[in-house]
């Protein structure tokens, strides 16, 4: 556990959003195992080695079973409401909060500590990118119609970091689903990035797991 930085006062909070259903994976894909570890457990154990606090958001009606945490919540049809169930069991004296992603089961603990860094340096989000190399393409009816310049493209990862009190506020009225750090850049907030890993993949669909199990040898 890393001590809370004097600059940003308040302990870091990590909350876990295992609250989904993985509609398009088919089954509540957190639960799903690699190398013997569940995907949820290896989240909490990476936000525990990183932050001083960890909530988890769990699906209606699931009981936890895995390493201690400190408070738990429900997760709601999306993920920003998740993330409002979290933070109203997060104590109002917080001072940072990552938003940690079980479907990333490879998120290193270098991730979890760089976001937390860039915002202890003065950002009001950090969020970890990789650059987007292949090419991209806008298809209609199966006909390529135009190929998307990506110079200023990249592909945003999991874990995300947020000043509490800009988090606690982009999400006082309530808004529609939307992913937190575009919900701070609506609010003129600043969200910076760091170098993100491509070995942390995100897992949508079995074959995605797949892809992960042959990646890591298991």
């Amino acid at each position: 556990m890393t001590p809370s930085d004097p600059t940003v006062p308040g302990e870091s909070w990590c909350v876990v959003l295992a609250g989904g259903q993985a509609r398009r994976f088919g089954r509540p894909k957190q639960f799903e195992p690699v190398g013997g570890i569940r995907m949820i457990d290896r989240t909490v154990a990476a936000a525990r080695r990183t932050c001083d606090r960890v909530a988890l958001v769990l699906p209606a009606g699931v009981a936890w079973d895995g390493d201690r945490v400190d408070a738990l919540a429900v997760g709601g049809d999306h993920q920003s409401e998740s993330m409002r169930a979290a933070l109203a069991v997060i104590p109002d004296d917080a001072g940072i909060i990552v938003a940690a992603d079980p479907a990333h089961p490879l998120a290193s603990d270098r991730l979890f500590l760089d976001v937390l860094a860039a915002v202890r340096a003065g950002a009001d989000g950090a969020v970890p990118v990789v650059p987007l190399l292949e090419i991209v393409q806008r298809v209609v009816d199966g006909v390529v119609r135009e190929t998307v310049p990506k110079d200023d493209l990249v592909i945003t990862q999991a874990p995300h970091a947020f000043r509490a009190p800009v988090l606690r506020k982009v999400h006082e009225t309530r808004p529609r689903p939307v992913e937190n750090s575009s919900l701070l850049v609506e609010h003129g907030y600043t969200v910076v990035t760091v170098p993100g890993d491509p070995g942390n993949l995100h897992v949508t669909t079995p074959e995605d797991l797949g892809i992960v199990h042959r990646l890591t040898g298991l």
